[in-house]
């Protein structure tokens, strides 16, 4: 073995995969064969194979075969240590039973570091011997509660890809980190990144002809990322060429973290991998690259991961957990599912019956788990799409359109597609308005769609899957065409974030358990104080008292009350009374285009009548309770009223008993 030998005194326990050692490596490895070895290569070695085993030799130059000692192995693991000079210089892979295999525990993987490279189908994944230090500079994972999170979803690739994006590192780790000024001014607390594991992009088929089966491409690349991975190495591609992708994982993540930003990345796994497997991942992502948490795509042991030692504080994000309870004092899991969505959008787009999912949706806030909501992901239309298509159009995809969902829960206002017309637009742009509102004015963490915040579409593709091109690509000359849009969502960011009834660290009681003479959330319909959730209402009013909230100052909230009328029909709603001296005032109004739908705070117009206020068809009003002007007088209905003997009496219930049962 030339100057290489095997050091088979050393008894410690090591972990799968590689571990540099004093003057050497050890080398750790499940295989079920009756033989294994440890394949050396020099990195100007050729990375092609045929995939065939009598060929693989040939056509795959190996330095150097070690195999392992017998003796050494422990059921189907084997290990060893070897020692030796300039071992940093080589790569290695196995070999079992002469058939070649990447290390499923690899830290960087070579072979796939260009983006679609349809050669790349039969490479063998090898991983540098050499690990690179890295110094984090004290660096630790942020912990930002889920009542504080601003979460903002993207693909890597697309982020920055398109020509528009303005970075000089397109498509990569770095590409992200030019884009934190970005990210920072839109108020993001929080990046969600769509798989950053190593993984196979083109898209190939299995050719049977006989006892050998071979593979080729299919002309389609899976950009999304969600299929077979070296889960335990970041992805080559997306680094930039001759970089490690280790540390252009690793110094993203510190520059983020410096930016107060967290990072969540998915994981995704089938379903085939052990249980083991997935949860050394998890904990390798957690300890080596110090993410805030992961979002776990496909099929893992949940409760295994949820209840490890080593992931506790790391936020952890799955479509559903079987039970939360047992995590419940640490809330770190995450409930990440379309329920917020589905329910939301058939409120946007005027369905009946969905005032108490409104209700429910604004609402929902569980002590023991955080709830992720979003009106846009990955398989469906973005938000612009949503207010612009009925139907999908996935022709470019090749089925035929034929995949990708087709209840999408959307209304195109009138026009599919690109329009001109003035009141479509007007009205589309409304709409995206009350959607926003919707999802930032809920209790539950709110997650925005990278490119959503100024109108990104994907032509009315809902299952952009295989589409490494502009459809997917974002288009950040939609930010100066769009830059209303932005603003709004820049604003409604700040304004969540600056009011504590909005975002609570636990659900609403609907209670006056202050004992402040108002439940910290109460709903009201059409007359206050008096909810209606009959099918065919499409308006709900909500009421947020500010004694439930603390600022960051120390100061109690400011009341709202936020008029929600889903109807094409306008409509009136009665006013819950305020304290002397207080009245409402119009902060949002989704209507109101010319002024892009909001009021900077101070100058907030009062309403022109303080017992009711009409609302448009398609609006959310938005109102703070302020001190009014000296001219502003509040008019008391006398008791003789025909409105107060019909029920629209003084806008307080008079009892606890009462609130409960009109809530």
């Amino acid at each position: 073995m030339r100057q290489y030998s095997i050091d088979n005194k050393d008894q410690k326990a090591y972990p799968f995969g590689l571990t540099s050692v004093d003057g050497g490596i050890h080398v750790s490895v499940a295989a079920e064969a009756e033989s294994c070895s440890l394949v050396l290569f020099t990195p100007s070695a050729s990375h092609i194979m045929d995939g065939e085993p009598e060929n693989q030799e040939k056509e795959q130059p190996i330095f150097l075969k070690i195999p392992f000692p017998k003796e050494s192995r422990v059921g189907n693991v084997w290990e060893m240590t070897v020692l030796g000079k300039n071992l940093d210089r080589l790569e290695y892979a196995f070999e079992a039973d002469k058939r070649l295999f990447s290390d499923p525990y690899g830290r960087v993987f070579t072979g796939q570091e260009e983006w679609g490279k349809t050669e790349q189908i039969h490479s063998l994944l090898r991983c540098p011997v050499h690990q690179e230090e890295f110094d984090w500079e004290g660096d630790r994972p942020l912990r930002i509660p889920y009542e504080e999170c601003i979460v903002y979803r993207a693909h890597v690739r697309g982020f920055t890809r398109h020509a528009s994006s303005g970075v000089k590192d397109k498509g990569t780790f770095r590409g992200i980190a030019e884009k934190i000024p970005y990210m920072k001014e839109l108020g993001i607390t929080t990046l969600e990144l769509m798989p950053v594991a190593e993984f196979q992009e083109v898209m190939t088929a299995e050719l049977r002809g006989g006892p050998r089966q071979k593979t080729e491409a299919t002309g389609k690349l899976n950009y999304w990322g969600y299929g077979p991975a070296m889960n335990g190495a970041p992805k080559a591609s997306y680094s930039g060429k001759k970089r490690r992708p280790d540390v252009e994982f690793k110094s993203l993540v510190k520059a983020l973290h410096k930016a107060g930003i967290e990072l969540v990345a998915e994981l995704y796994f089938t379903g085939e991998e052990s249980p083991a497997y997935v949860l050394d991942m998890a904990r390798r992502w957690v300890r080596e690259y110090h993410l805030d948490g992961i979002h776990l795509v496909g099929t893992a042991p949940m409760e295994l991961l949820a209840q490890d030692s080593y992931l506790a504080g790391t936020k952890l994000w799955a479509s559903s957990w079987e039970d939360k309870g047992k995590a419940a004092r640490v809330r770190t899991l995450g409930e990440y599912n379309d329920g917020f969505l589905i329910d939301m959008r058939r409120v946007l787009k005027g369905d009946e019956g969905q005032m108490s999912q409104l209700a429910l949706r604004s609402r929902r806030n569980p002590e023991g788990w955080g709830v992720i909501n979003y009106l846009a992901g990955t398989n469906g239309f973005t938000l612009m799409d949503l207010v612009s298509y009925d139907q999908k159009h996935n022709e470019d995809n090749g089925e035929q359109n034929q995949d990708g969902t087709s209840y999408n829960y959307s209304w195109n206002c009138g026009a599919e597609g690109p329009v001109r017309k003035k009141k479509i637009l007007e009205l589309r742009k409304q709409q995206l308005y009350n959607g926003l509102l919707l999802l930032f004015l809920s209790q539950g963490t709110p997650l925005l769609m990278a490119g959503d915040e100024f109108g990104n579409s994907q032509n009315g593709n809902n299952n952009a899957y295989c589409q490494d091109n502009a459809i997917s690509w974002l288009n950040w000359g939609l930010l100066k065409k769009n830059k209303d849009l932005f603003e709004f969502v820049k604003y409604v960011i700040a304004f969540r974030k600056a009011h504590p009834v909005f975002h609570g660290s636990t659900q609403p009681r609907m209670m006056d358990y202050k004992a402040c003479g108002y439940p910290d959330v109460s709903y009201h319909g059409v007359r206050a104080w008096v909810p209606e959730f009959d099918s065919f209402r499409r308006q709900l009013g909500i009421l947020y008292w500010g004694q439930y909230g603390t600022k960051s100052d120390g100061t109690k909230d400011d009341n709202f009350f936020v008029a929600y009328n889903m109807h094409w029909e306008p409509h009136s709603f009665a006013l819950p009374h305020l304290p002397g001296g207080m009245g409402w005032h119009v902060a949002f109004d989704t209507g109101n285009i010319k002024d892009n739908g909001y009021a900077e705070p101070g100058q907030e117009p009062e309403t022109a009548d303080q017992r009711q206020i009409m609302v448009p068809s398609r609006t959310i009003l938005v109102l703070i309770g302020k001190k009014m002007r000296e001219k502003a007088k509040v008019i008391k209905k006398p008791a003789d009223d025909p409105k107060v003997a019909t029920g629209q009496r003084e806008n307080v219930p008079e009892t606890k008993e009462e609130t409960d049962a009109h809530i």
